[in-house]
Parts: C-alpha cells; structure tokens; sequence
C-alpha cells in the first residue's frame, strides 16, 4: 500500500539583510538543511515543494513578512501539507503569532517541523515543548530590544547621533561618528526661514514666501537610490522645523534634551523668540476653535430646500466675530445668497434667539434648554418653520401670536410643524455684517398689538399711573401684561419702529424682564433718551 503524498514548503528567514547579497547566505543555508531533512523523509511521502518561502531582512516580531503570508495564503488554498523550518524561531519570535499560525495550520491539517529541534505539532507534547521554545525565544528578542533601547538613549544622553534622516541644515556624520555636521548652504536657509517668520508672523505667509522663492525642503536618496524630498514646505513640516532643539545644538530623547556633540545653526535668543511667537498663536487659535463651537442647532437648521447649514464665522473690521449658519452650497463658493430665493445664510445668534424664546413660552418645555425639544428648523424666506413633538401641539396652539401657525400635517418625523413669521434684514455692504439693520423705522405690527392690549389689561389710579386690580387668568396674560410695564424708553422705541432688530414678541415674553428700567434698556439693547417719545 503507497503512502499519501505530503507537500512540503520550506520557508527560510533571517533578521538583516547583511551578506544577502553572497553567493552562498544564510537563507541558501537553511534551505539546503530542509530539503535535506525532507529528502530523509522520502520514505513517508514527503515531497519538497519548488516555490521558495524566502524573508530576507525581515524581523521575526511581526507576520508582515512578504514569503510568510504567501505560505499561510498557499495554506489557505489547500497547497501545504507540512511547513519546514531550519528552527522555530525562523518562523516567529512572538509566542501569540505562532499561536495564531498553530490555529491555521490546525484549521488546513497543516503539520509543522522544525528541522534542528525534530518537532511536529501534530502531538500535544510537541506544541508544549514549542510554546516553551517559543517563550524563550521571544524572552530574548525583548531582552535584545531593552538593550538596544537603553544603547540608544545612553548615546543621545552624550549629545550622539543615533541615525536616521539628517534635518535640513546638517549632513550625516563622517566615518563612522555619531556627530552632525553643518550643511553652510542649508544652515543659511533654516537661519532665513527662523527670521522670516518673525517678520511675517504666520506659518501660513511663511509657507507661500518660501514656495514663492522655490526655497524647497532637504533633497536625499531612498535605500533603492531613488531620490526624495526637494519638495515645497507643508505648514507642518514648517512648525516641526521651528521646534526643532537640534538647531540649539541639542539632542532630543523622550522629552529630555541633551547637549549635542554637533553645533548649533540656531541663536538662542533667535529660537526662543520664536517659541513664544508659536505659543502666543496656538492660544487664539484655540481660543477661536473654542469660540466656533457654540453652534447649539448644528444638525438641525437647513434651508428651504432641504439642503444642511453649518456653522461659520467671519471678523469684522472692528475685530469682533459674527457667527453664520450657511449652506453647503455657499460655503463652497457655488451659488451666491439670494440666487434663487432661498435663504442659505443666517446669523447665528439672531436665529438662536428667536428658537430659544419661542420654544420657552410653550408649556412643558425645560425653560433650561428648550432646544432638547426641537428636531429640525427649515428656514423659508419668509418664516422659520420648527418641528415639534406633537405632545405639544396643544401647549404650542395656547401661545400663538399673530402670524403664528401649525399645521396638522405631521412631518416625516412624527411631529407637527409651527410656523413663526421671520424675515431677515437685506445683507450689509460689508459681507462680515450681514445682520446689519436697515436705516429708518421698521414698526413691529405683532409687538405693537400686543403692547397695546398689555396696556388694556390696566386700570388708571388717580395721578394716570398704570395699576393692576385683579391678577391675569392665564398664564400667557400673566406674561404679556408685563409689556405695560416696560421702560418709557423701550415702549417709545417699540411705537415708533426704532426697537432692535432682536426686541420681539417671543423674546419679550419669554426674558426674565428686569424691574429697574436702567437695567431693562441695558437688558433689551435700547439707550434711554435717545428715542422720540
């Protein structure tokens, strides 16, 4: 009876690429040990396989090995009866790597020998006596990296180079010394673009001062002698540059410097001054990152064609932010505000105000943060339409004013829609200010109306003086009777139409209304006697 036929692949390793290049190496080596050890197991069908498992110059830590995924990818494919190493750790140094190529070979009833060592993991013994090995194994590959660590960090702490890619301004040590050595045409460059900056103050304005002058980054050659670098400056490779140590003559390691064995390029009066020019902009610019996230309807205000606003901000020419909400579409230049009808930007405080006041007379909504309530704001030409629960339909219905609407229909949603009459002011010739309010008198018809009716609810005493006899019965009257006791000056502003463009009904009716009138015009925005009574 003839024995079955086991494939046999032989995969081969070595760590560095070192004496590769020989005619007979350390991979020829193994292999001919494995083909050796195959060829004594003729007798039992073992037949070695033609292709070649070769990592040259390749670590055992990791399986991202080119010949090692090829052999579990032939495994995969049912190509492989038995894998053959020269010894365990050819095939891995890692002790859960192993235990997951044990799992595959074990999934495809894939054996594995080890040609100096004569083990198979196909028994129970032989995988306990290669996890051991294996342990071993990788024990010494951490103990060889904490030496090379701890070489490493006590060379840097002698102010050594310890390799890798030179900075610009220096070239690699001569021989075979650990010190740098100053490149004088590069080393002006760095001086240049240190100077620069402070002149211009913006790693961005340093970026195009120097792609405008073809000022390129350091040019060098890969291992495969293909050349790198000689590009234009990233603003990032800019701000490394600047905080760059090496160039007080400096070595860096984990944190700590050390006085390097090379010079320094850099004064130390020139680098600190920079230093605390990048410090002072990494603040305002979180200060302005911090700033532009207030944006409590982001996700969901869109516009009248259903398109998403976001959330923006431009400086005025007096230094102070106005925040937008914009559509996509404009944001990205493609489609000018008022095209098409459609308004794609609103001021973000203007539209946030008027939301939260509404949203506060409705009974049942947490006066604290009213927007939890609130599902999407569309705003039309015309009006902000806001989606609501339709638990508060009936709330909502109680405190409309006039203009004010809900319609029955619910939304996709679920909830029912209240429409708020809104119109924005026409934008401003400067383009920061585009809530700016039109000159003249613009008389609010709802707010007068409800000014008036306020000032119904009152009795006369003696000296013409508004006085109130019996309390409201409801609760929007117990609110709207408070308009009668409003400032002189802000009643004034109010009937003549010189009110501020964010003085409205909601917001009154939902504002804690102070009882000084001093501090009702500073609360409202309105300056007493400047109005016409």
């Amino acid at each position: 009876m003839s024995r079955p036929r086991l494939r046999c692949a032989l995969y081969t390793r070595k760590s560095s690429d070192e004496g590769l290049d020989q005619a007979f190496n350390s991979l020829d080596a193994q292999r001919e040990a494995c083909v050796a050890y195959v060829a004594s197991q003729s007798g039992e069908g073992w037949r070695a396989l033609p292709d070649c498992y070769d990592d040259g110059g390749v670590s055992g830590g990791t399986m991202e090995r080119p010949a090692l995924q090829r052999l579990l990818q032939d495994i995969e494919r049912g190509r492989i009866d038995v894998v053959v190493v020269y010894k365990i750790d050819r095939l891995t140094r890692a002790l859960a790597d192993f235990a997951r190529m044990v799992e595959i070979f074990d999934r495809h009833d894939v054996s594995f020998v080890s040609v100096t060592q004569a083990f198979n993991t196909t028994s129970s013994m032989g995988r306990l006596t290669l996890n051991v090995l294996l342990s071993f194994a990788q024990f010494e590959r951490e103990v060889t990296g904490e030496r090379i660590r701890d070489k490493i960090a006590a060379s840097k702490a002698k102010g050594m180079w310890m390799g890798g890619i030179p900075p610009l301004g220096y070239d690699p040590p001569v021989d075979s010394g650990r010190k740098l050595v100053i490149n004088p045409e590069e080393a002006e460059i760095v001086r240049t673009i240190f100077s620069t900056y402070l002149d211009l103050g913006s790693v961005h304005a340093l970026e195009r001062w120097l792609d405008q002058r073809a000022i390129r980054s350091k040019p060098r050659l890969r291992r495969d002698r293909t050349p790198a670098g000689g590009q234009p400056f990233s603003r990032g490779a800019l701000f490394h540059l600047l905080k760059n140590p090496i160039y007080l003559g400096l070595i860096s390691h984990k944190g700590t410097l050390h006085e390097g064995l090379h010079a320094p390029i850099i004064a130390a009066d020139l680098f600190e001054a920079v230093q605390v020019r990048l410090s002072s902009q990494r603040r305002r610019g979180k200060s302005r990152n911090k700033g532009s996230l207030a944006a409590p309807l982001t996700g969901r205000i869109f516009d009248a064609t259903g398109a998403p606003m976001s959330p923006t901000f431009s400086i005025g020419r007096n230094g102070r932010r106005y925040r937008y909400y914009v559509t996509a579409a404009l944001q990205q230049g493609k489609r000018k505000p008022s095209d098409d009808g459609v308004v794609r930007r609103v001021p973000a405080a203007l539209i946030e105000a008027v939301v939260t006041a509404r949203l506060r007379l409705i009974s049942g909504v947490d006066p604290t943060q009213p927007l939890s309530v609130l599902q999407r704001v569309t705003v039309e030409p015309q009006a902000l339409v806001l989606a609501i629960p339709v638990l508060l339909a009936d709330a909502a219905r109680a405190t409309l004013v006039s203009g004010e609407r809900i319609d029955d229909d619910q939304c996709d949603s679920g909830d029912l829609s209240l429409r708020i009459p809104f119109t924005l002011a026409p934008r401003s010739a400067d383009p920061a200010i585009a809530a700016a309010d039109r000159p003249g008198p613009r008389p609010d018809a709802t707010l007068i109306r409800a000014l008036r009716r306020a000032h119904s609810m009152l009795e006369r005493d003696q000296h013409g003086q508004p006085t109130l006899t019996a309390s409201p019965t409801s609760p929007h009257r117990r609110r709207l009777i408070r308009l009668a006791f409003l400032a002189p000056d802000i009643q004034a502003a109010i009937l003549s139409g010189r009110q501020p463009r964010h003085l409205t009904l909601a917001s009154l009716l939902a504002a804690d209304i102070p009882i000084e009138w001093h501090a009702l015009a500073k609360t409202f925005g309105v300056k007493p006697g400047t109005h016409d009574h």
